[in-house]
């Protein structure tokens, strides 16, 4: 039977073979945490320290043969992971996923922004004429200088979308100008190469581009500019040390040049703006109006073709989408293809979270949150996977959250930094890259506490469910009986007769209550 379904697991998709073979390594991964923690729990029972002599050396004894049985249950089950990893190793090879490639021929998930109607845009009007307006204006002279102007936000605010309109606005007012965009691993090389290509110059200026190293590119990039009055936009920065490279290439020539860069780091928008003349502008959620005129829009082609029996989902469905529109343009993408019928616009509303994964027409959004996700270092992951504890809209105070995530040992110390600095520091950084929202500041200035916006959170939730990381019960998320291996944690955010029901039947023995 076993050599049946292996041989038909062998036929199956190689992304199956993968998620299939990472399950069993996560479940063996958990459970060789836990008999360390038990050994370790023993360890510690066995080691107080008592005054010597005959009594002593009694007492130890007498503790060990107490606990003789322990130990030789630990050690069976250390004998039994052992065999468990072996069996891991041989279903990799088997599935021979060392010689598996995987292309991924995904579109960037960013150049829907670069080529929307204008005619579709809604809410931007006034933030683009406003900075438009700031990168033009010349008083006394004073703005000569290059300008840099860094817009910052969370994934899917429509920070590509306001570059994009205050660059088309302003273009025409300078010699030359260029669009590029930076991926998180950037290729300094190949981004000062789409940048020449992009700007006039001289046939034989260009000649050799292929063998230039990275030093090359920028000082031709930089001499290519030198003379001109420029007009450049660098779009999704993620580091610092990135910006600091790619700026080289551009000349400070007392020309009126201009620079546009965005990301969704506050602490890099705020060096693009460390150099001269500078602003930084925080991208906003779309209003009540401006989010009802774009999902309304999208699916009747304006806010009136709404029927009235239709305007209260409408309502708790744009809440959910909380002024971002990358959501809204996802969710209102679903709703056009469904029937005009209550019912069904109200299974939509309640199945958004599974919608997440599921469905292709929300691929796009899923891919630019995953953007920021995928960024973070496996620590960060983990703290952020955690915020799926609290329900929706809940406020996250900063010290419980810091006091939880040392208690499950999440947080280890750092560079002479004790667990609650470094676990203080993680919360700041999850606000920093515009993962979690600010909700409030203190008097020392530092954050107090923040939210998590709902399509965040659907993310987070979609990954810790894959992750086994922590199970949801309750507000539509009750189904335990898909959970991949044992329950480690679970949060039972509302509870009724079926839940209880439900909860009665499950093995809850390695689980943390939350």
């Amino acid at each position: 039977m076993h050599g049946a379904v292996e041989k038909y697991t062998m036929m199956q998709d190689p992304d199956v073979q993968v998620k299939k073979w990472m399950s069993l390594v996560r479940e063996l991964t958990y459970d060789i945490e836990d008999v360390i923690d038990k050994f370790i729990h023993q360890l510690s029972n066995e080691g107080h320290r008592h005054q010597g002599g005959f009594k002593e050396f009694f007492r130890k004894t007498a503790r060990r043969l107490k606990t003789m049985g322990s130990r030789r249950g630990i050690a069976n089950q250390i004998n039994a992971l052992k065999i468990r990893l072996e069996q891991v190793k041989e279903l990799k090879s088997s599935y021979k996923l060392d010689d598996i490639t995987f292309e991924h021929s995904a579109v960037d998930p960013r150049l829907s922004a670069l080529f929307v109607d204008e005619a579709h845009l809604v809410g931007i009007d006034g933030p683009r004429d406003d900075l438009a307006n700031w990168m033009l204006e010349d008083k006394n002279g004073s703005t000569k200088d290059r300008k840099v102007l860094s817009i910052v936000g969370f994934g899917g605010l429509g920070k590509t979308t306001l570059a994009r309109e205050v660059y088309r606005k302003i273009k025409g007012h300078f010699h030359c100008q260029a669009f590029v965009s930076v991926s998180q691993k950037p290729n300094v090389k190949k981004i000062m190469k789409n940048l020449i290509c992009q700007l006039p110059c001289k046939k034989d200026f260009k000649e050799g581009i292929d063998t230039w190293d990275e030093t090359m590119c920028i000082a031709k990039l930089k001499k290519l500019l030198q003379d001109k009055r420029y007009l450049i936009v660098i779009d999704d920065i993620w580091s610092i040390p990135t910006w600091d490279t790619i700026k080289n290439a551009f000349p400070e020539n007392d020309l009126c040049s201009r620079i546009i860069a965005t990301t969704r780091i506050v602490d890099v928008a705020r060096s693009c703006c460390l150099d001269g003349n500078g602003r930084m502008y925080e991208m906003e959620a779309l209003s009540d109006l401006h989010s009802k005129r774009l999902f309304f829009k999208r699916i009747f082609g304006s806010v009136d073709g709404c029927p009235d029996v239709l305007k209260q989902v409408s309502n708790k469905i744009l809440k959910k989408c909380g002024g971002l529109p990358l959501a809204i343009i996802s969710i209102s993408s679903l709703l056009a293809t469904k029937p005009v019928i209550k019912d069904e616009w109200e299974r939509v509303r309640r199945s958004i979270g599974s919608a997440l994964d599921k469905n292709r027409s929300l691929d796009g959004m899923n891919n630019i949150l995953s953007l920021s996700y995928n960024d973070l270092s496996p620590n960060l992951k983990t703290c952020l996977l955690y915020l799926c504890i609290y329900p929706e809209d809940y406020v996250i105070e900063r010290d419980i959250l810091v006091r939880r995530w040392i208690a499950e040992d999440f947080i280890s110390e750092e560079h002479g930094q004790s667990k609650q600095e470094v676990a203080e520091n993680h919360f700041y950084e999850l606000i920093n890259k515009s993962m979690v929202q600010l909700v409030e500041i203190g008097y020392d200035g530092k954050a107090r506490s923040c939210q998590v916006h709902d399509m965040m959170l659907e993310l987070i939730i979609s990954k810790s469910v894959e992750d086994n990381f922590i199970s949801l019960a309750g507000h539509g998320q009750t189904d335990l009986a898909k959970c991949d291996g044992l329950i480690r944690r679970l949060s039972v955010q509302h509870i009724g007769q079926e839940l209880a029901s439900i909860l009665a039947n499950e093995d809850l023995s390695h689980m943390y209550d939350l």
